[in-house]
């Protein structure tokens, strides 16, 4: 694997469009395979990464559904093995509401006015700290890795947990504090130097391939 500059070169990237982002569905660890427009935001990174010569030494997905087709449509494009299928990259658990529309869950389960970051989800599903702690072991599973270029294709709760792993965010009560936002098929490119535990964010939810998204 690549060692240049002792340097670990990560690309943290979300799941293309699925059938439960366009129609509205509490996805969690529930399963939706993409949608045709998901399908074509791959074949338009893919172009751009084949353009930018964008390498990876290793490849690390979610098993679900629609991070499984993402990363499965840009290996055959781009000539990349994949790796892993690691569960510790899934979706939030998201409880109760898993698999139902948006406000068939919030009917169902009305928030709190006051939420802290500690309590569950959705009845029985992960909170933001639990989701937290997770995105922080997966990092750290990561980091005791050689060094090298690194590909995680994975979902957006638990990368924005991740990116607040990175630069020293704990969650906060009413899902205040900064967040880290990945739209579909958005990337952070991210460099990190252990031996002075330096974090490098060179790009944050980059979509240029696909100028319409959400």
């Amino acid at each position: 694997m690549a060692k240049k500059n002792y340097l670990y070169k990560i690309t943290l990237l979300r799941h293309a469009e699925s059938i439960g982002n366009a129609e509205g569905y509490f996805q969690g660890q529930g399963d939706f395979p993409l949608t045709e427009r998901g399908r074509e935001q791959v074949h338009a990174l893919s172009a751009r990464w084949l353009e930018e010569k964008r390498k990876f030494d290793y490849v690390i997905a979610s098993p679900l559904s629609r991070t499984r087709e993402t990363v499965e449509i840009l290996s055959e494009r781009l000539g990349f093995s994949i790796d892993e299928f690691d569960s510790i990259w899934m979706e939030r658990h998201n409880g109760k509401v898993t698999g139902l529309k948006h406000e068939e869950g919030r009917r169902l389960l009305p928030q709190p006015r006051f939420k802290n970051p500690y309590q569950v989800f959705a009845g029985n599903g992960e909170g933001d700290w639990e989701l937290f702690l997770r995105a922080g072991h997966a990092l750290q599973s990561l980091l005791m890795r050689p060094p090298g270029r690194y590909l995680i294709v994975s979902h957006g709760a638990i990368l924005n947990q991740t990116m607040k792993a990175i630069v020293g965010v704990a969650p906060h009560a009413n899902y205040q504090g900064p967040q880290f936002r990945f739209g579909n098929t958005a990337f952070a490119s991210l460099s990190y130097a252990p031996c002075s535990h330096r974090w490098y964010i060179e790009g944050l939810n980059d979509k240029n391939h696909w100028r319409d998204d959400d």
